[in-house]
């Protein structure tokens, strides 16, 4: 295969992220929520990925600042990931592991602390990522505990952290 190139999304690229959105998802609205992110205050031009292959766009990934609530307080530094998107004719390539392992290379060099992410129990685990009921965090919604999960950028970042996840207002979670 030829190789992946990835680098942060540019302005010309925001017509082909949808399509490769909706066609990984074979629905629009993941789409959409990008859209959404892409104009809130949660998006984070640096972690917005694509990922390409012969100069063609063939997947994305998206990182966007959430917190946590833990009593009155509103823990930052924390990153959403969400979501992870490849064509169809790319998919099991390493393309969606390659744009994992970068984005959360670029997220650490930014200085965040840690990425949510609700997805498949088996799939990011390899990455690192763990149950978050491990640090007491919770989802806003009922998930079982399997899938949703978090992982550390910084050793000991979430020491002393617990307490409900707040998602950006574009996910529509309350």
């Amino acid at each position: 295969m030829t190789s992946i190139h990835i680098r942060p999304e540019t302005a010309g690229d925001i017509t082909t992220i949808f399509e490769v959105e909706a066609a990984a998802f074979q629905r629009e609205e993941e789409a959409t929520l990008v859209d959404q992110l892409r104009a809130g205050a949660a998006f984070i031009p640096g972690l917005s990925l694509v990922a390409e292959i012969d100069h063609q766009i063939v997947g994305h990934i998206l990182f966007t600042r959430l917190q946590i609530k833990s009593g009155e307080a509103l823990l930052s530094g924390i990153l959403a990931l969400a979501p992870v998107a490849v064509l169809p004719a790319y998919q099991s390539m390493g393309i969606g592991g390659s744009l994992i392992r970068k984005g959360l290379e670029v997220a650490r060099e930014m200085g965040y602390k840690a990425v949510i992410v609700l997805g498949h129990e088996h799939y990011y685990p390899k990455f690192g990522f763990m149950p978050a009921v491990k640090w007491n965090i919770r989802a806003p919604m009922e998930v079982p505990d399997a899938n949703f999960m978090v992982l550390e950028l910084v050793a000991g970042a979430l020491d002393h952290i617990s307490g409900v996840v707040v998602y950006a207002p574009e996910f529509g979670i309350a």
